[in-house]
């Protein structure tokens, strides 16, 4: 038998879904010695094993490609800690862990976003003035902070409710305010400004309201965007875009999208819904 090519996959937000991601691995034939994976972020949290996930996403080295997610960000302000447990933190396996310290270092080495290829992969969004360069840029700088020996100050600083963006910005409000977009826009309003947490379906959205991506975002006139964060949203594609979290932690489903082809692959949840 032949072998085949090489094949490159973004999965959606894993969640510490370990058990429904070995399902989509072998759904996919992923051959971890040939196969690249891009994750859109949020490895961890509210899932029963974010350990293994981590470790597994660690351990294939340069196959995968990975960008964070606030809920990985929650797991470094926790390790730091400067963030109290929430309501459905499943991080304490992690936080005990013998390799705690070695999986923060990696975590802390991932990228906010990647451009590769006319890719964008990216956890939540971007601001529509922002060309893919400049949004790498942006990202450089929280991604600078975030790799530097203060990194626990800084991720302090970086808390709370996100101003809106301006390129004047500087410090903490610049940093909070690209965070915004980065790891948690999912509508915006006439304006382009993020519409703070709502994580409803579009179609739920407050009148004049519209998904990030459908705000013609500079980057997105010469890249695709790889995203997830939005699990009401659903696994989806258009023209410039490639949505993944199909929500698998609250019982629905994990997704790949084979970037060759765009061809989607999804499993059912193995692990309990959330309530």
């Amino acid at each position: 038998m032949l072998e085949r090519d090489m094949a490159r996959y973004a999965i959606g937000d894993i969640q510490g879904c370990m058990s429904s991601l070995e399902r989509l691995l072998e759904t996919i034939e992923f051959d971890r010695a040939r196969d690249e994976v891009w994750l859109v972020g949020d490895l961890v949290n509210r899932g029963p094993r974010s350990l293994d996930v981590l470790r597994w996403a660690r351990d294939l080295g340069e196959r995968a490609t990975v960008v964070l997610g606030n809920h990985d960000l929650h797991l470094l302000a926790r390790i730091a800690g400067v963030a109290p447990a929430k309501k459905r933190d499943t991080l304490d396996e992690v936080l005990a862990a013998p390799d705690r310290d070695e999986l923060c270092a990696w975590l802390r080495a991932r990228r906010l976003l990647h451009v590769e290829d006319g890719w964008l992969l990216v956890h939540a969004g971007l601001h529509h003035a922002w060309t893919a360069t400049h949004a790498r840029e942006l990202a450089g700088e929280l991604e600078a902070e975030l790799r530097g020996p203060d990194w626990r100050t800084w991720i302090a600083s970086t808390m709370g409710s996100a101003p809106r963006w301006k390129e004047s910005r500087a410090g903490a409000e610049r940093w909070r305010a690209t965070l915004g977009y980065l790891v948690r826009v999912r509508m915006v309003d006439g304006r382009g400004d993020a519409l703070g947490d709502f994580d409803g379906a579009p179609e739920d959205a407050p009148k004049g309201a519209r998904p990030w991506y459908a705000n013609d975002p500079l980057a997105l006139r010469d890249h695709v965007a790889i995203f997830g964060h939005w699990a009401a949203h659903g696994a989806g594609q258009g023209p410039r875009w490639i949505a993944t979290d199909s929500g698998c932690v609250w019982g629905g489903e994990l997704t790949a999208v084979r970037l060759d082809d765009r061809q989607a692959f999804s499993v059912p949840a193995v692990e309990k819904a959330l309530g």
